[in-house]
């Protein structure tokens, strides 16, 4: 569940794709890419700042300054 996830991406006052506050109306539209899976999550849900990201063959890392590290292997539900 969100709640469960890490700061950086689990907090919901800003959208993780466009940094955009979660109650803007603006704030709750996904690029397509995004909606496909294929964008990793380039700002923190916590504060909005943006993050540092990697993105690796088999999956990407995403850091805070403020919330930490997220591994996209931490969220796969298929283990």
């Amino acid at each position: 569940m969100v709640r469960d996830l890490p700061a950086a991406l689990g907090a919901g006052i800003y959208n993780v794709y466009t940094g955009v506050q979660s109650d803007d109306p603006a704030g709750a539209a996904l690029p397509t890419a995004a909606q496909l899976g294929l964008e990793p999550p380039r700002f923190c849900a916590a504060c909005g700042r943006r993050m540092m990201v990697q993105v690796r063959p088999d999956g990407w890392w995403a850091k805070c300054s403020r919330h930490g590290l997220v591994d996209s292997t931490d969220l796969d539900t298929r283990r």
